[in-house]
């Protein structure tokens, strides 16, 4: 094998198969990244039984051929060359690395050990890829985080003819985003749950200004893949098993107070007044007419409040709420307002972002004004206060 490619080709390739690696790999192989080399210039991939990253790059090919080094050296070792051609080449049982006057001798992993990547499922449709980034972050935050409990650390996506919903919850924060895509036939249903890390790490990748293709295996959850691709980069990985919670169920179709916020000064203040919250205490929130009021700590402990202009569409309600899930939910919208929307005082909260229209009107981000027709709402549960 040997080959010349540009150093932030080959930084760029690298980063994307690299990110796939197994912290702990079972076997050593899997920690390997495969160069090949052949008519269409060069690929460069990595699985590890759960997850694959393929991509192909352009090299001048002097000689066709393959071999296994260590991904995370190799990514090390991309990003830290001078901005020079590199020219790569096998030597015995090393990989020879030159760009410039710099020079780095790799050893080789044994190639017939690594497992064959799997093939793309069939393609389902298309979407853009910045919109695909957006969703996938605004419903990712909300996915747990145990191991123990896997079906929650992942994010459910159901596709209907040309819409696709995504849904992601740890049972203290549920969030939900509906987006447009392009289906590859009409009438098209299936339902997904892709680990949400993935999906999040993949979806951020892609971004850009063309389409994502996703690829599904018929049958959606528990029946195997999930693949994007787009502009030579390829990611798949096994879809999670069993049944997600129904977490239609969960979001309130009436509420009783609506309250609407700038987002940037309140995620500002809710940050401030948090500086005095102890681990696993909250902030609390006591919404009037004209304003919002927050509030953290206690008795003899360092206590903060910070009132904002707020509008109040209903009774004055008081709340409180974890601060870290509050937060996430607020950077997670786009808008310039921010709108909670609240049953009672131990009922979850759904907040959905809002735009101010020519009149000056709030309107809820969407296709309408009201909580149902909301493109994103983040169902967030309150904490129950003493008294």
């Amino acid at each position: 094998m040997k080959f010349r490619v540009e150093r932030d080709v080959l930084a760029d390739a690298v980063a994307w198969t690299a990110r796939s690696l197994p912290a702990r790999p079972s076997v050593p192989v899997l920690a390997g990244l495969l160069l090949e080399t052949g008519p269409r210039g060069l690929v460069l991939s990595s699985f590890d039984y759960e997850v694959s990253a393929r991509v192909e790059a352009r090299a001048e090919v002097a000689d066709e051929g393959k071999a296994l080094v260590s991904g995370r050296l190799l990514a090390d070792i991309s990003r830290s060359l001078p901005d020079q051609p590199v020219d790569v080449a096998t030597d015995g049982s090393k990989v020879v690395l030159t760009c410039g006057s710099a020079r780095f001798s790799l050893a080789t992993l044994p190639v017939d050990e690594y497992p064959t990547l799997p093939q793309l499922p069939p393609v389902a449709g298309t979407v853009q890829a910045e919109l695909l980034a957006t969703a996938v972050a605004q419903t990712a935050v909300a996915a747990g985080r145990d191991d123990t409990l896997p079906l929650l650390t992942g994010v459910r996506m159901e596709i209907d003819n040309d819409k696709v919903t995504l849904a992601a919850t740890d049972r203290y924060r549920l969030a939900v985003r509906e987006l447009r895509w392009h289906p590859e036939q009409p009438d098209l249903t299936a339902v997904a749950l892709v680990p949400a890390r993935t999906l999040a790490e993949t979806a951020k990748a892609l971004a850009g200004d063309g389409d994502v293709t996703i690829a599904l295996s018929s049958g959606g959850v528990g029946d195997g893949l999930v693949g994007f691709e787009a502009e030579g980069r390829r990611t798949t990985t096994r879809l999670l098993d069993g049944e997600f919670v129904k977490y239609r169920s969960l979001l309130p179709t009436e509420t009783n107070s609506v309250a609407t916020v700038e987002r940037n000064a309140f995620i500002e203040a809710v940050k401030r007044v948090a500086l005095v919250a102890e681990r696993n205490t909250p902030v609390r929130l006591a919404f009037s007419e004209g304003e919002v009021v927050l509030e953290a700590g206690s008795g003899d402990d360092a206590q903060a409040s910070e009132a904002l202009p707020a509008t109040l569409d209903g009774e004055d309600i008081a709340i409180a709420f974890n601060p870290t899930f509050l937060l996430d939910g607020l950077n997670a919208l786009e808008t310039p307002s921010a709108r909670l929307h609240f049953t009672t005082t131990t009922k979850p909260a759904v907040l959905t972002g809002a735009s101010t229209d020519p009149d000056g009107k709030e309107e809820t981000e969407g296709t309408a004004g009201s909580l149902r027709d909301a493109e994103y709402r983040y169902l967030i549960m309150p904490v129950r206060l003493s008294g």
